[in-house]
């Protein structure tokens, strides 16, 4: 089996991934920004039916920083760099976003060459892909790509996209034998092992919530972050990975509407507060002057988009969960946590 490098152990897509190499034998070593983490994720781990006690090491280090990476890659033979930053608002400043996002990137690239890594795999994502640009007609594939100059980009999509162009750069240049594979997730549901959850999860979360009073036009892909740990395997190890993108979606693009409609067929009286009414474009721009989180979606009100995972299945045999599968799996384990209001962890 393999050594292989996890970044943002603690993340929720990194958690997975580190469980799925666990499971595969291989060995981890995973980043986190402090030691104070290390305890809560071996927790979440355990919980998950994990045993972080064996060949799991952990080391400190900063996407802003050089100190701890040569460190963090010495021995691995793959790395999967998964950590980025994603708020639930908006930056003051997009650099708050970008610049760790891109020089992090490269950080752990030099890192893994120096260290004579095979090759590194990239979480990257759906917004390095279709922002920024008129909505296609038909569905978006990997060979399309954000516009990072567009004005309406958020600082998010901006920040992938540039990670992922100067990641390309970077081998193109000064890659050597290392090698690059990207994955492209669209918005990543399924089971939260801890309460330290990705952005995405607050969706479900709100939902279930009742937090919010009706919902906006909105449609965005799902997969479920199972599925996405396995594409990171698949394509971390499999030859014609080698140089590629791979988007990761279940399915076609589902409006916030069904969503909440997954939820009241799938949970029943536990779902009891989720809204089924559909907002106009009008009163969500209004609840956005209040609410930070709701502005982010602003300019993707009524639009219809939908992405293809056909290469993923076609050259790595990867096949995801369905979309229902993925958001029920998020309440239910959020529901576990007694991360909802008014439940409790079940015994």
């Amino acid at each position: 089996m393999s050594k292989v490098l996890v970044t943002g152990g603690s993340g929720f897509i990194g958690s997975h991934c580190i469980l799925k190499l666990l499971s595969a034998g291989h060995e981890v070593q995973t980043t986190l920004r402090s030691r104070d983490r290390v305890s809560e994720l071996c927790v979440s781990l355990r919980r998950a039916g994990g045993d972080p006690d064996q060949r799991l090491s952990f080391f400190v280090a900063d996407l802003t920083k050089d100190e701890g990476w040569p460190q963090a890659v010495a021995g691995c033979d793959f790395a999967l760099h998964v950590a980025s930053p994603f708020p639930a608002h908006l930056p003051q400043n997009e650099d708050e976003l970008i610049v760790p996002a891109r020089e992090g990137t490269l950080r752990v690239l030099r890192a893994a060459r120096d260290a004579g890594v095979k090759r590194v795999v990239l979480t990257s994502s759906f917004a390095a892909i279709g922002y920024g640009r008129e909505v296609k007609q038909g569905a978006y594939t990997e060979a399309d790509w954000s516009d990072p100059d567009s004005p309406g980009l958020t600082a998010y999509a901006k920040s992938k996209t540039l990670a992922e162009r100067a990641a390309w750069n970077f081998i193109a240049s000064e890659g050597g034998a290392l090698e690059l594979s990207v994955v492209n997730p669209v918005v990543v549901f399924g089971p939260v092992l801890s309460g330290d959850y990705a952005t995405s999860i607050m969706i479900v979360q709100r939902l279930m919530d009742g937090s919010v009073p009706g919902l906006p036009r909105l449609w965005f892909g799902v997969v479920d972050v199972r599925d996405v740990a396995d594409l990171h395997l698949r394509a971390m190890t499999h030859p014609e990975a080698k140089g590629e993108r791979f988007l990761a979606v279940s399915g076609d693009f589902p409006s916030l509407q069904e969503i909440a409609g997954f939820l009241k067929k799938g949970m029943g009286p536990a779902a009891g507060r989720v809204p089924t009414r559909e907002f106009p474009n009008w009163m969500v721009k209004l609840a956005a002057l209040r609410d930070p989180a709701v502005k982010q979606i602003l300019p993707e009100l009524g639009k219809l988009k939908n992405a293809s995972s056909e290469k993923a299945q076609r050259v790595l045999g990867w096949q995801p969960r369905s979309r229902e599968e993925a958001v029920l799996a998020t309440a239910q384990s959020l529901i576990h946590l007694g991360l909802l209001k008014n439940s409790r962890v079940k015994k």
